[in-house]
């Protein structure tokens, strides 16, 4: 089973490719420091949302059916899904009952999760993703490599060539404006073939049983408005309790996730069409489980921002895709091996647990705190493969007593210096493969303190 180092250093042995990736994303993150300072009242705002969290998932199953009473009030059609495929199941009963074979999907990160695509496309429904990014990675047979910004590790020569391709656009063609308007002429006719569109949640309110979707490019309100039909597909997690909260998620998210100030486009939808029906899925498939254990609860908080992944050194280096999970990054390294402690369980040692994950997060959550935990459930269930096991029990025996750990440098500094470099640089050195050692110092730095104090 490839893991991600071995994805990872796919994606760095393209090096230009890993600095601009990397550039990017940072670039995002300096205009979310500057959206951030800008905020007097910043982290208090953070305090806020974290604390609704928090309430919010101690009393889940009450809001949910608060959530319920209110969203059928209003005419809603509310249904549950234990999992990926009863979630499938349903929203192809819907579209099947409406004679639905055309539908138009705003981004929904859920649906992902849930592989939905693939499952309407073999029975016979047409699904065109209408977020520009992730129309871009569709017409690639691709999943989104990033949550907020699904083809971040394409360029715009990258996407001309595939506009040529699939949209008939002039052969090298690169500019982004001509670009998009070919885009934007195709997801019309689109949008006016549709019988059916949907949409993510990015909060639903108890007290209204009303959902909120933010987009900047309006592609959820065209989506919903020109069909007849609208389904909503939620983790149960994107519950909050009331309206006026959403002053505080709202004034967090867009900053967070691509530094603006607000998204362009916040939607919120309370009922159906005139005429038309409005149907909402809430899902569980494993949220319950996290619900029930204290140390990672606070993972279920996540608004989906993006934040974690933009300042991760990690994600920025070896791109989504690396990880081999729909949601990648510090959050997906947590939410992934909850999934299939297996199959991620390289996911929670991809990271330097530098802590920049949790300082962005607009609701707190310890990430990198719950990474360093997940390793240890990792390495006690033995999911760790036996040689990293031994080589940091080993490690923990030098560390644990002191003058074993002093002996250890000392015969180190004297021993590696005269070493030949093809074995110090050898295969069994794998942080030496694009790095050098810097050069050992002839005294340890407890010598030379003990020297200056003298």
């Amino acid at each position: 089973m490839t893991g991600h180092a071995e994805k990872a250093a796919a994606f760095a042995a393209d090096e230009s490719r890993t600095h601009w990736h990397d550039e990017s994303l940072w670039f995002v993150r300096v205009k979310r420091d500057r959206q951030a300072a800008s905020i007097p009242e910043w982290e208090a705002l953070r305090e806020a949302a974290s604390a609704i969290k928090t309430h919010t998932l101690s009393r889940l199953a009450d809001y949910l059916e608060e959530f319920e009473r209110n969203a059928t009030a209003n005419g809603i059609h509310v249904h549950w899904a234990r999992d990926a495929a009863e979630h499938n199941a349903i929203v192809h009963q819907i579209l099947a009952s409406h004679n639905a074979t055309r539908l138009v999907k705003s981004k929904s990160m859920l649906t992902e999760e849930c592989h939905l695509n693939p499952y309407l496309e073999a029975r016979g429904v047409e699904v065109t993703d209408t977020d520009l990014g992730e129309r871009i990675v569709q017409l690639r047979k691709e999943p989104p490599s990033h949550i907020v910004l699904p083809a971040i590790h394409l360029k715009k020569e990258d996407i001309g060539e595939l506009f040529h391709i699939e949209l008939g656009t002039e052969k090298g063609a690169s500019d982004p404006k001509y670009l998009t308007e070919a885009a934007r002429g195709h997801l019309r006719s689109k949008f006016m073939e549709a019988q059916a569109g949907l949409t993510g949640v990015n909060f639903a309110v108890a007290e209204t049983g009303g959902v909120v979707v933010c987009t900047n490019e309006g592609n959820a309100d065209m989506g919903t408005s020109l069909p007849p039909l609208h389904i909503a597909c939620m983790g149960m997690e994107k519950l909050i309790p009331r309206a006026e909260d959403l002053a505080v998620f709202l004034r967090l998210l867009a900053r967070s996730g691509t530094g603006q100030p607000v998204t362009t486009y916040t939607s919120h939808f309370n009922g159906p069409l005139p005429g038309g029906e409005m149907h909402v899925v809430i899902v569980d498939y494993g949220r319950s489980r996290i619900l029930g254990q204290q140390t990672f609860r606070s993972s279920l908080g996540c608004i989906r921002c993006g934040a974690c992944m933009n300042t991760c050194p990690v994600y920025r280096r070896s791109g989504g895709y690396s990880y081999g999970y729909i949601v990648p990054g510090p959050i997906g390294s947590i939410l992934a091996p909850q999934r299939d402690p297996r199959m991620h369980a390289s996911l929670p040692f991809a990271s330097s647990l530098c802590g920049s994950c949790t300082d962005v997060c607009p609701v707190k959550i310890d990430l990198h705190q719950q990474l360093l935990a997940f390793r240890k459930e990792l390495v006690d269930s033995k999911v760790v493969p036996l040689q990293k096991r031994l080589a940091m029990a080993v490690m923990g025996f030098v560390l644990s007593r002191p003058l074993l750990y002093r002996m250890s440098g000392s015969l180190l500094r004297a021993l590696v210096p005269g070493l030949p470099r093809g074995l110090v640089y050898g295969t069994w050195n794998r942080w030496g493969i694009q790095r050098e050692l810097p050069t050992m110092p002839k005294e340890s730095f407890r010598d030379l303190l003990r020297k200056e104090s003298s």
